[in-house]
């Protein structure tokens, strides 16, 4: 599954604003959706406005600006009389949202094979090449997605050029996303098999045979649904 202001599809940083044009708004969206992400403000505590207001020298104004976005991209939640918290990694959560990636990725791939350009069968290849050279993917331990345009399953989105699906894939899910790949590690015995597949569903683009790449990343994605099952019923 990976990734950026909610309002507009994400480019090759992942939606991050210039450089130049970051308000403290946008510097505080960006710190706290990483801590999020990363797993540094825990799953399901208690945002407090106060404390974060203090630690960045912020105004009540940015940081509910801020806390907004996040809330957009289903990082944070609000509850009457509880206030906001991060959201909780639950296992029913989780497998809801690969129920949800599997319908929309499968279809993101069909409509990739139909309408991807020269440009999104380049940048695909080189995506893929770059994640050869990794060390770890190499050894067979992990194969880690960097966020944005050198995450496969971001890249494939965009070559779908389907608007709504980028929308609902690249910015509303894209984060809660990586927060439960990232906090549940990258580890896994699927690296190559994981590769593998990614190259025949690029084959499967570049043949433009939009039914087979249909089939080809819903079989991926459930099959690393399969895999994260298989950890978790370990852990318990």
């Amino acid at each position: 599954m990976s990734e950026v202001p909610p309002a507009h599809a994400p480019t090759a940083s992942a939606g991050k604003p210039a450089r130049g044009s970051q308000s403290l708004a946008d510097r505080l969206f960006l710190s706290l959706r990483k801590d999020i992400v990363e797993g540094r403000i825990a799953a399901g505590s208690k945002i407090s406005e106060p404390e974060l207001a203090r630690r960045f020298d912020a105004s009540r104004g940015s940081l509910r600006e801020a806390l907004m976005r996040l809330e957009s991209l289903s990082l944070i939640e609000r509850r009457v009389n509880v206030g906001a918290r991060v959201v909780d990694l639950t296992e029913r959560g989780l497998l809801e949202i690969y129920d949800v990636r599997e319908a929309l990725e499968g279809m993101a791939c069909r409509l990739a094979a139909e309408n991807r350009s020269e440009d999104d069968l380049l940048e695909l290849r080189r995506m893929l090449a770059r994640h050869e050279q990794q060390e770890e993917l190499k050894q067979g331990t992990a194969y880690y997605q960097p966020e944005g345009d050198f995450d496969f399953h971001f890249r494939i989105v965009q070559a779908s050029h389907n608007d709504l699906l980028i929308d609902t894939l690249c910015n509303k899910l894209y984060y809660r996303v990586r927060m439960y790949r990232y906090q549940l590690g990258m580890a896994s015995p699927r690296a190559h098999r994981a590769f593998r597949e990614h190259s025949h569903i690029i084959e499967a683009i570049e043949a433009g045979d939009g039914e087979l790449a249909e089939i080809l990343m819903r079989r991926h994605i459930r099959a690393s649904r399969s895999n994260i099952e298989n950890k978790l019923s370990q852990q318990n």
